[in-house]
This record gives C-alpha cells, structure tokens and sequence, in this order.
C-alpha cells in the first residue's frame, strides 16, 4: 500500500514536471497535447485509486478477478484499472425471515423470525471464493434457518406450539445453529421466534375452545361455592341443634323436685286455686275457702 502512495506521488509529480516543460516548450504543440492529456489521465486515476475501509469492515483485494490481499479499515491506494475493492462488513448482521410452516396435526402457520450473525473475518478470503459476496452467503444462511425451522415445528402439535412458544424458540435456535456449520464460515449469534400467525379459522377455534373452558371453570367454581356454603349452613344448624340438645338435657338434668317446688313457690301468688284433685276426683273448693275466712 505504501508503494502504491508512493508511486502515485512520483507519477503525479513526474506528469506535473512533464507539462510544466511542455508549457514552458510554446512551439512543440504535439508535445503540449501530450502533456496535457497524461495530466489529465492522472487526474482521473489517482483519485479513484484511493479506497476507504471502514471500521467493522474488511476487504478483499481482487486483481483481474483473482483474490490478491485482504485489506482491515483505513484508507489505500491501488490503482482502480488494475485492483478492486469488494466489502465485507465484519459487524453483527440482522436477517428477518418470514415463512410458512405446519403443525404435526396439519395446521398452517406463519412463522417470523430474526437471525443475527457474524462473519469469520480470518475466512473472509474463503466466503469471496465459495459464496462470491454476502448477499449470496445471507441467501443460503436464510434457506438453512427456514429448512431447520420448519423440521422443529412439524414435530409439535398447534396447541402444543401455542403453549411452549419460549421453548420452540430455544430448539429452533439450536437446530439451526448445528445446521450452519464452519463450512459457512459464519457465527450465528441469536435466533429468536418473533411471531407465529395460525389460520383465522384456528384461532376462532382456540378462542372458542378457551372460551367455554373459562365458562366451565366459572361454572364449576360457582358450584363449588354453593355446595360449600350449604355445607357449612348445614353444619352449622346441627352443631346450633346439637348446643341446644345439650343446653335442654342440662336443664333438664337439673329440674329436681325442690328446685321446681321453689320455682312454684318463687312465681305463686298466694291465691289457691279454684279447682283442685288428681285425674280420678275433682273438688270445687271456692265455698270452702270463703268460708274459712
């Protein structure tokens, strides 16, 4: 690259001299034209010989269609009619895929997902010689991750898919990351699952389907709550029967005859009664009362 700049500044410096004698040489006019069309080819070569590599970047250096050097980031100089530049962008590269794909139970899907991977910058010679350039690379990295995506999710069911979407995301990942090997000179670094799209009538059946196992659930929770509460009504009038069978034996246990003849007596109002006798014989004692009196 240095003797690039530096044959650059001698040709440069060997045309201006050339066309400065040439100028200075007012009766050679053939040589005046010279001077000036060589001055004029050095205007146009050298700029375009100057080639900028960006940071992230690397080049490969072709000469007439064959691989001659590799360039990191900085500026250079080879002279555009002999050396091309072909770029090659070392930082992470982010693929969007869409897809379609179906279930172990038929369903169709579409699938998106995300790729992001980075070149082996120390194979940068073998993916110019194999692939060509990194379009042609991303489009074959992209059949791969579609083929791969496609096996995993033939393998579950829809409603399995729907439920374990984390999960298939991770076996996606690795299915592809094995399938992409070093012949592709490549690292993937993420695979991520970023939407699964089942068919309107699918999902009309999944919400259904929820739907009513929501109103089941509902149902059978209502259910519950009114067995429970009947249960624990009915507990609760036996255990109250229960306390007041208790509470009439005690009392019942402890009505002895002087108890109730002082119960009479503590309610008596000093007035005999008007009839007196037992089931056999009944006596009117009214008369007799007055009487006494």
């Amino acid at each position: 690259m240095v003797v690039g700049f530096v044959t650059a500044g001698i040709l440069i410096l060997a045309i201006a001299g050339f066309v400065y004698l040439c100028i200075n040489n007012k009766g050679n006019k053939t040589a005046n034209y010279i001077a000036i069309a060589l001055l004029l080819l050095a205007l146009v070569s050298v700029p375009g010989s100057f080639h900028s590599v960006n940071t992230g970047e690397i080049a490969v250096v072709k000469q007439f269609g064959k691989i001659v050097d590799v360039r990191e980031a900085g500026l250079k100089f080879d002279w555009w009619f002999l050396r091309k530049y072909q770029i090659y962008d070392k930082k992470v590269q982010n693929v969007e895929i869409e897809t379609m794909s179906y279930s172990s139970d038929a369903q169709t899907m579409d699938i998106a997902l995300t790729m992001q991977y980075t070149i082996m910058a120390d194979k940068v010679e073998d993916i110019a010689t194999k692939y060509g350039n990194l379009e042609t690379l991303e489009s074959r990295l992209q059949s791969v991750a579609i083929a791969r995506t496609k096996a995993v999710m033939s393998k579950n069911k829809a409603m399995d898919i729907i439920a374990n979407r984390a999960a298939l995301s991770v076996d996606v990942e690795k299915d592809i990351k094995s399938a992409i090997d070093e012949e592709y000179y490549v690292n993937i670094t993420t695979v991520v699952l970023t939407n699964i799209d089942f068919s309107d009538a699918f999902e009309k059946a999944v919400e259904d389907k929820m739907i009513a196992e929501q109103n089941k659930l509902k149902a059978d929770y209502t259910n519950d709550t009114k067995v429970a509460t009947a249960e624990a009504n009915a507990k609760a009038e036996i255990i109250e029967a229960e306390a007041h069978a208790k509470a009439n034996k005690i009392i019942q246990d402890s009505l002895t005859d002087k108890v109730l003849e002082s119960k009479f007596y503590e309610k008596w109002d000093g007035v005999l009664p008007n009839v007196m006798g037992d089931n056999a014989v009944i006596t009117d004692i009214t008369g007799k009362t007055k009487d006494t009196d």
